[in-house]
């Protein structure tokens, strides 16, 4: 395990949670310059709780942007394991999680010993005291950063109060907790998800099995709940790809029942390359 691989990987954003999660996952398995992964991708599947294909396709796309590279193969009993290595350079150039720095200035020789006098301009003589002596007034923060802190902040309450609220336990730890995770890469609206599933699952539960908030989020039970909508919404998208082609294959083969496609579904079909826009026509269709 490599902490350092680990924390470079935490720090920088993969696009989705199940991204993330698998990353993280690799991540703990590697050595300090990222080699020496060797894991099935069922056994990435079973710990992560994703679907097989979503692992699939994530473990090809990580390969397909330079993120992981295969280094060799170790044999096993059903034949080989890939073994790979995350390339740090790729995972350096990604966009960081955390939020940048508001950029003030720089001054010379900043820090002194002794209070300043402060500049006099036109007679007037300026402050006395330097910017980081601890009777500086600093300038309060702008509107738009205190207003984007203030959503943030409701985010992070309403996913709380989804959570049964008889058994939630030591607000500030939770809130800290949630934020954490979505510093980390999770989607508010999904953890938002994940813990409405577990408040209705538990709905009928008695009140002592239910888990106190503070220890929920902190061993991140949210992680079923998130894996199940994960492994949802992936059906979901595989029912419209059939969809899709299923629609595609009737104007291919211009059958009857085109004249029930509508235009969205058109745009749709076009956009994702399946039908041209003479294809379309050729069956009495507006493209």
């Amino acid at each position: 395990m490599s902490w350092r691989i680990a924390n470079e990987c935490a720090e920088r954003r993969f696009g989705s949670a199940a991204r993330k999660q698998i990353i993280m996952f690799l991540a703990d398995k590697a050595s300090d310059d990222g080699s020496g992964i060797w894991c099935s991708k069922g056994t990435i599947q079973r710990h992560t709780e994703l679907s097989e294909s979503t692992v699939k396709r994530t473990i090809i796309d990580f390969l397909r942007e330079g993120i992981l590279i295969e280094t060799g193969r170790r044999h096993c009993k059903n034949g080989y394991t890939v073994i790979y290595r995350i390339v740090l350079e790729r995972v350096a150039a990604l966009e960081p999680t955390a939020e940048p720095d508001i950029q003030t200035g720089v001054t010379v020789d900043p820090v002194q010993t002794e209070p300043g006098t402060g500049s006099t301009v036109n007679g007037v003589r300026g402050s006395r005291w330097t910017p980081n002596h601890p009777k500086t007034i600093h300038k309060p923060p702008t509107r738009r950063r205190e207003a984007a802190g203030e959503v943030e902040g409701l985010e992070l309450e309403k996913i709380l109060l989804a959570y049964p609220k008889d058994r939630v336990r030591d607000r500030r730890t939770c809130l800290k907790q949630i934020a954490a995770a979505v510093k980390a890469g999770v989607e508010s609206e999904d953890l938002l998800l994940a813990v409405k599933a577990y408040a209705a699952e538990t709905e009928s539960y008695t009140r002592s099995k239910v888990c106190f908030s503070d220890n929920w989020f902190k061993v991140r039970r949210w992680e079923n709940g998130l894996a199940q909508i994960q492994a949802e919404r992936e059906k979901t998208r595989e029912a419209e790809a059939k969809g899709r082609i299923s629609l595609a294959d009737w104007i291919h083969e211009r059958h009857p029942l085109c004249r029930h496609i509508t235009n969205r579904q058109i745009e749709d079909l076009i956009a994702s390359k399946l039908v041209t826009p003479e294809q379309v026509r050729a069956v009495g269709l507006s493209a």
